[in-house]
C-alpha cells in the first residue's frame, strides 16, 4: 500500500510551496501574462507548471513548520519580491505608453484615447500603437523565456528565506520612476522637438498676420506632420527597443544584487 509520511508531506510543501508564491506574484504582475486578458487561472495554472520543472533545481528551501508566524513572514516575502519583479518590467511597457502620449499631446492627438484592453485603463491611439509594437517585438525577441530566466535566477541571487529585500533594494525600486521618465522623454524627444519647432512657426505667423485663420491650418497640418515623423521614427524603433530593453534588464539585475 502507498504509505505517505507527514514527515515527506512537509518536504513536498517546503519544496515546491515557498517557490510557488514568488513565482505566482511575478505573473500576476508581469505585463503581457499579467494582463486582464489573460484569465487568472491561466496564470496560475503556469506558475504551477514552472514551479514543478523548476523547484528541484533551486537552491535548499527552509523547513516547513507549519502556519506559524515564520512561515507568513517568508510568505509575505516571496510575494513582495515576485510582484516587485513583475513591477519592474510593467515600468519597462510603460516607457512606450508615456513617450507616445508624450507625442500625441503634441501633435493636437491627446483627445484621441481608447481602452487598453490589457490593462482595462484608457491610453491614447499613439501609446496603444506603440504597446502593441513592444509586445510584439518582446515575443518575438523571446522576452517571455526572459521572464522565465529572472524569476528562475532570483532564487540563486535571493533565497528563500526570513529576509528579502533589504532597504537599498526597495528605494531603488521606489526612484525607478525616474528612469522610465527621462526614456521616455529620450524616445519621444525627436518628434516633440520637430513638433514644437512647426508650432513656434505657426506662432510668428499668426504674430505677423493676425488676419490669417492660423488655427484652422495649423491644427491639420500639424497633425498631419506628426504622423509623418511618427512614421520616420518607426526606421529606428527597434534600436530603441533594444537600447531601453537593454537598460531594463541591468537595473533588474542590479536590483536582485544590491547595487
Amino acid at each position: 500500500m502507498f504509505d505517505i509520511s507527514l514527515l515527506q508531506i512537509e518536504q513536498w510543501v517546503a519544496v515546491y510551496l515557498w517557490p510557488l508564491f514568488r513565482i505566482a506574484a511575478f505573473f500576476m504582475a508581469v505585463p503581457l501574462i499579467g494582463g486582464q486578458m489573460v484569465a487568472a487561472r491561466v496564470r496560475l495554472m503556469l506558475a504551477l507548471s514552472i514551479t514543478l520543472i523548476t523547484a528541484p533545481l533551486l537552491p535548499a528551501m527552509p523547513p516547513f513548520t507549519g502556519l506559524d508566524a515564520q512561515s507568513w513572514i517568508i510568505i509575505a516575502q516571496q510575494i513582495l519580491i515576485g510582484g516587485a519583479l513583475g513591477f519592474m518590467f510593467q515600468l519597462f511597457f510603460q516607457i512606450f505608453v508615456l513617450g507616445g502620449q508624450m507625442i500625441a499631446t503634441q501633435m493636437g492627438l491627446g483627445f484621441a484615447s481608447v481602452s487598453d484592453p490589457a490593462n482595462g485603463v484608457p491610453v491614447v491611439m499613439l501609446s496603444q500603437f506603440y504597446i502593441t509594437m513592444v509586445m510584439m517585438l518582446f515575443i518575438a525577441l523571446n522576452g517571455h523565456l526572459v521572464l522565465v530566466e529572472v524569476i528562475v535566477r532570483s532564487f540563486d541571487v535571493l533565497p528563500v528565506a526570513m529576509s528579502g529585500l533589504t532597504g537599498p533594494m526597495l528605494w531603488k525600486i521606489a526612484i525607478s520612476g525616474s528612469w522610465m521618465f527621462s526614456a521616455a522623454l529620450l524616445m519621444a524627444l525627436p518628434a516633440v522637438t520637430a513638433l514644437l519647432v512647426v508650432n513656434m512657426t505657426f506662432g510668428i505667423m499668426s504674430r505677423a498676420a493676425p488676419q490669417l485663420n492660423i488655427l484652422a491650418i495649423g491644427f491639420p497640418f500639424t497633425m498631419v506632420l506628426g504622423l509623418f515623423i511618427n512614421w520616420i521614427n518607426l526606421g529606428g524603433f527597434l534600436g530603441q527597443y533594444m537600447r531601453i530593453s537593454g537598460f531594463a534588464l541591468d537595473y533588474i539585475e542590479q536590483l536582485l544584487h544590491g547595487v
